[in-house]
């Protein structure tokens, strides 16, 4: 009756934890008692209440501190793990707007993993490996690559890439006219205005920086800015 009575009392305390630990492990709600043997079989050794619920109360915190900080995967993990990829998105990483949707692109993609994500501000961007598209081209509009090497450009580019997710019917309606050209135009003035919108320089002085860049990294294989 004794061990029965502690096991009752922890698993009391087990219950009214879970108000707080919705989910606790099945070898932390069922408490095993070695009681060891003795001369007198009526007679059980005394069994230390505080020790066992002491040892259930660590249990408890070791197991929130190892949940409270999860390790998120980080961009590099994320883009290299969709090696199935079926559209591969090319994106200004120095915009702060374009990355606003690039991020939900990518939170979004972590189910479907159908979207390669390549940053073309990236001193790794390589326009061999992206159908010869080069920075100053796909700075200019949105481009994305499919599976099977077509490039698709402006507003059809996002509606791929939607596509790819799921999230198709946000942009169903420029499939169908006057919509398509309507769209197609005002995402022309977002284009052309880009950079000035979100407070960076012209195209022409991007391309400058990023020219003077290179050749201080080829200059001494390290850079320097």
């Amino acid at each position: 009756m004794a061990i029965r009575g502690t096991v009752t009392t922890i698993g009391r305390r087990a219950n009214s934890s879970s108000l707080f630990f919705p989910v606790i492990p099945t070898y932390l709600r069922t408490t095993t008692i070695h009681v060891p043997a003795s001369s007198h079989p009526f007679h059980p050794p005394p069994i230390s209440h505080p020790n066992t619920q002491s040892a259930f109360k660590y249990s408890i915190r070791a197991i929130q501190g190892a949940t409270v900080d999860p390790v998120a995967p980080s961009k590099e993990y994320e883009e290299q793990s969709s090696e199935n990829w079926k559209i591969k998105m090319l994106y200004d990483g120095e915009c702060p707007l374009c990355m606003r949707e690039v991020n939900m692109l990518r939170e979004r993609n972590k189910r479907y993993g159908t979207i390669k994500f390549v940053d073309i501000s990236s001193d790794e961007y390589s326009p061999k490996e992206n159908q010869d598209l080069d920075y100053k081209t796909v700075m200019g509009r949105i481009h994305a690559i499919l599976s099977n090497g077509t490039v698709v450009t402006d507003v059809e580019a996002f509606r791929r890439l939607y596509e790819a997710v799921d999230l198709g019917w946000i942009y169903a309606i420029t499939k169908y006219e006057p919509f398509a050209t309507i769209v197609d135009a005002l995402y022309g003035v977002w284009a052309k205005y880009r950079l000035q919108i979100t407070g960076r320089p012209p195209l022409e002085e991007v391309l400058e920086v990023r020219k003077k860049k290179g050749e201080a990294c080829n200059d001494s294989k390290v850079c320097k800015m």
